[in-house]
Formats: structure tokens, C-alpha cells, sequence
């Protein structure tokens, strides 16, 4: 196996070239901070992009970031902290849940993967904040798309076609995302003692509010002893962060205070409450050091909780709940279950299920991400063919490529 360390783009067009000529498989990897994700690679070579580093361009009036893909995420919300502005849409860090360090996140990776944190129920995902990119396809062939202006939508959709492609459709030299100025302040509602049930009908009332609330989470009572320091261990609790100028910060709180009448609040103040969200959005409560499977499961907010317990009936599980309960962070006692699992989101409604930690023998043996109903499934496969024909990139990560499948049915 050979790891080409290109230190520009036209050295990754002339290494995927080459590998097209010869039809090797290529992984490409920034950090390698999210490479426990997925169905586990077997690839010739390794295209390694953490060479391809520095911001491009920074305009903070217009609100515009441009990095190079191997850039760290860490580098860069430092960059934008100074000027107090953020990427709004939070973008978590699977460094810590999978085993490793925190901060070695890529601004590539947070495209490819789609990353995004608690604020997406108010302000999207990484595609919705992308501007545009400058890549390489798997034919070789380097193209861009979109710009570097907030008001640029030409090719705004190819852009978006790569977030959450992880990786097997191009590889990402260069992007562009919309940044946002950074709130005041910020402080979290803390409602103690709630059922799942019921903090999901407060969790609706609170974002149905006037509160505009930018984070609303549940915490089981087995989970909350292992955030902010234990302080809300011994009882569920049920979260609600609101955050801009302070004045009007306080106005909210009160008025969610008036909304939620009844239980026992606690609030918690700007520091506590940062630390807090990015222990929920890291899935703090999960990054126990061990190979127990993880599952991150999308669904509608008012049925994740029955979800949750009818799972709880069939197998060894532990969960707790963001985006208004409509993200599902679920902990298996050692099988995936991945058959239960999606049973039971089947089964209340449906949603997706993807298997974002687990041994690799079960990663390869178990459909990791959420299988593709039909119509969708051709689709994805039409854009793998445009993009990457010889199926060249990061192969057979998202779904057993016909290659692995060849190689599965000789053995």
C-alpha cells in the first residue's frame, strides 16, 4: 500500500489520474478522525489530504470562509472566535466517540460527512451553509462549483451533492461555507425530572414558542451523571439553550419559564452551557473508550421515544435524544441489532439509522449506513457512475460496491 501526500491540488488530480489509469482504489482520508465510520476499507492506497492546509480566504464583512481541505476545524473556529462570528451549524467532532482525540477534524471531513451539531433544528447542516468547492472526481478530472459569495448559486447543488458523500464521489481540495456572527451569550434551561414523553411534548411547546430556542435535548437519567461534571446527575433532564444579546436572553428564559410552568428549572449560565452543548453534540455521554455499538438514528421528534422503548424491550439499550428528540444517540450492550433497530424505526414511522461505532468485523457484516429504498438507490448509483465510474474512491464505504461483492461471493 502506498499514501500519496500531495501538497496541492494539482497533485491530487495527477495521483486520482493515475490511480483511474490503473483502476487502484483510493482512500481518501484528511486527519482520519471519522475513519471508524463506515463499512471498513480495503483499499490499494491511501490519498492523504492533511497536506492541503491554510484558510484561502477570509472576509469577515462579507461573511465568507474559504479553507483547504486538510485545514482543522480547530483552526479555523479559532480564526472565526476572533472575530466573533462561527459555522453556525455546530459541526460535532467524532474524534472522542471513536476511541481518539478531539480536534482533529478537517473542514473537508465536516463536508463529506455532512457534520452539523444542536443548532440544526434552527440553522441546517454543513450542506445547507456551503458555498462552493474545488475537487478532483474520480476520473481525474478537477472541476469547482459554486463561489465565493454569500449571493452564488451556480452549481450551488453540487456543492450539496458532496456533503455526506464521504468521500466516494471526489475528493475535496477546496471549500467555501457562509459563516455567521457569533451569539452574545447564551444560557440553558434545565427542566428536571421529566418521562421521555413528556419532555418530548416540552420540547415541542418550547419550539413551537417565541423562545427561539437553538437547542433542545433530553437526557435519561442513566446518562446524565457523565455531562457537565455530573451536576445534573440523579434525574432526567430536559434541556433548552437560548442564546443572542443578553437582554433578550432573559426575556426568553422567562417566557419558557411561563411556557413550561410546573417543574424544576435550573439555569445555567454562558461557560457551564457551552461546555454542556458540546458535550451533547460530541455524544460525551457514549465516548467511553470501548467498541460498545453506537448508532445515530433520525426520526420524527414524537415518536423517538416510543421508538426508544419498544427497542428497550427487545434489546440491551442506553439513549439519549437531541434536536428536539428528532436525533436518537442510542448505545448497544454489545450486538449491533441492527435488524431490531431499524424494525423499530420501521415501525414507528421510520427514519434513517446509521452505525457510526462498532468493531470492524461488525461494521463489515451489518448494512452501516441506512439502506436506500429503490428509486434512491439508482439514483446514488447514476451519481456514482458520473462522478467516479471506475469506482475508484473510498470504495464500498457506504454500501458493499460491486467489487467487494465479487470478491464476497468467490470467497
Amino acid at each position: 500500500m502506498t499514501t500519496f501526500q500531495p501538497a496541492a491540488s494539482a497533485e491530487v488530480v495527477e495521483t486520482v489520474k493515475w490511480a483511474a489509469g490503473e483502476q487502484s482504489s483510493l482512500e481518501i482520508l484528511g486527519c482520519g478522525s471519522k475513519r471508524g465510520i463506515g463499512r471498513p476499507l480495503q483499499c490499494e492506497h491511501v490519498l492523504d489530504l492533511s497536506g492541503l492546509t491554510g484558510v484561502t480566504l477570509y472576509e469577515p464583512e462579507e461573511l465568507v470562509l474559504s479553507a483547504r481541505a486538510g485545514t482543522s476545524l480547530a483552526e479555523i473556529e479559532a480564526l472565526l472566535a476572533e472575530n466573533r462570528q462561527q459555522l453556525a451549524f455546530e459541526p460535532m467532532d467524532y474524534g472522542p466517540l471513536l476511541g481518539g482525540k478531539a480536534g482533529h477534524a478537517t473542514i473537508g471531513g465536516v463536508l463529506a460527512a455532512n457534520l452539523s451539531g444542536p443548532r440544526r433544528i434552527k440553522a441546517g447542516a454543513a450542506r445547507d451553509h456551503v458555498l462552493g468547492v474545488h475537487a478532483v472526481s474520480g476520473r481525474g478530472e478537477a472541476f469547482k462549483s459554486g463561489g465565493r459569495v454569500v449571493k452564488n448559486v451556480t452549481g450551488y447543488d453540487l456543492s450539496k451533492a458532496l456533503a455526506g458523500s464521504w468521500g466516494t464521489l471526489a475528493a475535496v481540495t477546496e471549500v467555501t461555507f457562509k459563516v455567521l456572527p457569533a451569539a452574545e451569550t447564551e444560557t440553558t434551561l434545565v427542566l428536571r425530572g421529566l418521562s421521555e414523553a413528556d419532555a418530548t411534548m416540552a420540547m415541542a411547546a418550547a419550539m413551537g414558542s417565541a423562545g427561539e430556542v437553538s437547542g433542545a435535548a433530553h437526557l435519561p437519567e442513566s446518562v446524565t451523571g457523565v455531562v457537565a461534571d455530573g451536576r445534573f446527575a440523579g434525574e432526567p433532564s430536559t434541556l433548552f439553550r437560548i442564546e443572542g444579546f443578553g437582554p433578550s436572553v432573559t426575556y426568553r428564559m422567562n417566557l419558557l419559564r411561563d411556557l413550561l410552568k410546573g417543574g424544576a428549572f435550573e439555569e445555567v449560565e454562558a461557560d457551564i452551557s457551552r461546555t454542556l452543548w458540546r458535550e451533547i453534540r460530541d455524544v460525551a455521554p457514549f465516548a467511553d473508550g470501548s467498541e460498545k455499538p453506537v448508532w445515530r438514528v433520525s426520526m420524527a421528534p414524537a415518536q423517538a421515544h416510543e421508538m426508544v422503548m419498544a427497542l428497550r424491550m427487545a434489546a440491551a439499550a442506553d439513549a439519549f435524544y437531541d434536536w428536539q428528540g428528532g436525533l436518537v444517540w442510542l448505545r448497544m450492550e454489545g450486538d449491533p441489532e441492527a435488524e431490531i433497530v431499524r424494525r423499530s424505526i420501521a415501525a414507528h414511522g421510520g427514519g434513517h439509522a446509521t452505525l457510526v461505532r462498532a468493531a470492524p468485523a461488525w461494521r463489515a457484516s451489518v448494512p452501516v449506513f441506512q439502506p436506500q429504498p429503490p428509486a434512491l438507490a439508482a439514483l446514488s448509483a447514476r451519481l456514482k457512475g458520473q462522478f467516479d465510474p471506475n469506482d475508484i474512491l473510498n470504495q464500498g464505504r457506504m454500501f458493499q460496491s460491486t467489487a467487494s461483492a465479487s470478491l464476497a461471493r468467490e470467497a
